[in-house]
């Protein structure tokens, strides 16, 4: 079991999450076309429901998305964007007791969705999108930073590394310093490397066997690759049939020193790292 060396805190808003043991963020799409669920939780009540549902079995985090990552995913406007995600986060925030993660790589959006009670930017695109990076900045919030190379609609057009984790870990580190001199300080940060982002099935695996590699930076890790392609590559699974992958791949991840799992499947989750903590706390 590895316990990565970084402070146990994680500001998040008004909130505040404590990184002595690992988080469940669960998965809120609110758009027609994600992978896994588009256009289940699109409306607000829907929206609504199923936060409650995953805060009750055990998601201290809900990550809100109005914008595909998915590889061919089409660009969505800011105010298309927008209009999906902020009356989800505000009827979150008046409603429940949770921290919310906005995934957006949009300026209007991290601005709005602060305003209205999110206590965290995760961005795929690590805040390179024009403007995003001052926008992050002026909201306070902890962000998320993710590695990908190119955009969601071109990035598993042959992606090539000479060492994945070698480079996954200079980009991190460039975009932690940029964000240093931007004004966010390292202690609001968290780092992604991004599993299915411009990576092939081998990559994905030497990053996660190495995974640990990526705690030299004393940030906390997100990691998350629920029901991705790599594990139905791997298993030869479809996308319903990847629970059991998932919860093998969370246990790893936490066993290597990942903090926030950022899953779909939350109550199986949150079961599968209880009985790790069991198994650490027994004489």
């Amino acid at each position: 079991m590895i316990v990565p060396q970084h402070p146990i805190r994680l500001p998040c808003g008004s909130r505040t999450l404590d990184l002595a043991h690992p988080h469940v963020m669960g998965i809120l799409n609110v758009t027609p076309d994600s992978f896994s669920d588009g256009g289940r939780f699109a409306a607000r009540d829907a929206a609504l429901r199923h936060a409650a549902e995953m805060v009750a079995v055990g998601a201290t985090l809900i990550d809100v998305g109005g914008e595909s990552t998915r590889p061919g995913a089409r660009p969505v406007s800011p105010t298309e964007e927008l209009e999906r995600v902020a009356p989800v986060v505000e009827t979150i925030a008046a409603e429940l007791d949770v921290i919310i993660s906005l995934d957006t790589s949009t300026p209007a959006v991290m601005r709005e969705g602060a305003r209205l009670g999110a206590g965290m930017i995760n961005d795929v695109r690590a805040l390179r999108r024009e403007g995003a990076l001052e926008a992050a900045a002026e909201t306070g919030l902890a962000v998320c930073l993710m590695h990908m190379l190119g955009e969601p609609g071109t990035m598993q057009q042959s992606p090539r590394y000479e060492d994945v984790v070698a480079e996954v870990g200079n980009f991190l580190a460039q975009r932690l310093s940029v964000c240093t001199v931007a004004g966010i300080p390292p202690e609001r940060v968290v780092l992604d490397p991004g599993f299915g982002f411009a990576k092939t099935l081998a990559h994905n695996l030497s990053l996660f066997r190495r995974l640990e590699a990526l705690h030299e930076f004393g940030r906390p890790l997100l990691v998350g690759v629920s029901r991705k392609s790599m594990i139905g590559q791997a298993l030869g699974r479809e996308v319903d049939e990847r629970l059991p992958g998932s919860l093998a791949l969370a246990a790893l991840a936490v066993a290597k020193g990942a903090c926030i799992l950022r899953v779909h499947d939350v109550a199986e989750t949150v079961d599968a790292v209880r009985m790790i903590a069991a198994v650490q706390a027994a004489e």
